[in-house]
């Protein structure tokens, strides 16, 4: 979910910029935004550095690329799952699959948004803001599921979902993945159980 794909066809981009931005997506995520140099991105992308400047204009540039890329790919996953099945407990159930299943897959180093939060100690900074509209956003997207379940206090419930999510995510890659993984699903069926039966 938020570990992005590669960038569509569709979407335009000139194959120099989506190679610098596919390196960066893997290269940030795997090891650190400010751990990855200019050189190094341009290197393992196959261009110069004249062409890496003309499509992005400075790192901080392809750093906000980067995290903004995968907080529209998450909400895009998340809001597609959600809206999957026409019952929205499904949907629900559907998220919590995909975190677990997303937490224990090979090469997971944890969420992306908590890592580049940080590495940046300003809430002003460009990246938090991104980092929070995906928080938000997410609150959106729990939050109108569990209206449409008539949940009786959706937005509290939206927290603490988003609680769960967060928290698997963090713990899934510095403790146990396991617990981790039972906690969320606990605390989404014990969320959607609270929502009458229609």
């Amino acid at each position: 979910m938020t570990v992005a794909p590669p960038l569509e066809a569709s979407r335009r981009v000139a194959p120099a910029k989506a190679r610098i931005l596919d390196t960066a997506m893997r290269r940030f995520y795997d090891d650190g935004i400010r751990q990855v140099g200019v050189d190094l991105l341009i290197s393992e992308s196959k261009v110069t550095k004249a062409t890496f400047y003309k499509h992005f204009g400075s790192k901080d540039r392809l750093v906000l690329d980067y995290i903004s890329t995968r907080r529209d790919a998450a909400l895009e996953s998340i809001g597609g799952l959600v809206t999957a099945h026409d019952d929205p407990r499904v949907g629900l159930r559907l998220v919590a699959d995909a975190v677990v299943a997303q937490v224990n897959a090979p090469g997971y180093r944890g969420c992306p948004f908590q890592k580049a939060s940080a590495e940046f100690a300003d809430p002003a900074h460009p990246v938090r803001a991104v980092a929070t509209q995906f928080h938000d956003s997410l609150h959106e997207i729990l939050t109108d599921a569990l209206s449409r379940m008539r949940h009786p206090l959706p937005g509290e419930a939206a927290d603490e979902l988003v609680l769960a999510y967060d928290g698997a995510m963090a713990w899934s890659y510095v403790g146990d993945v396991i617990a981790a993984s039972a906690a969320l699903r606990r605390a989404f069926d014990r969320v959607i159980a609270e929502a009458p039966v229609l």
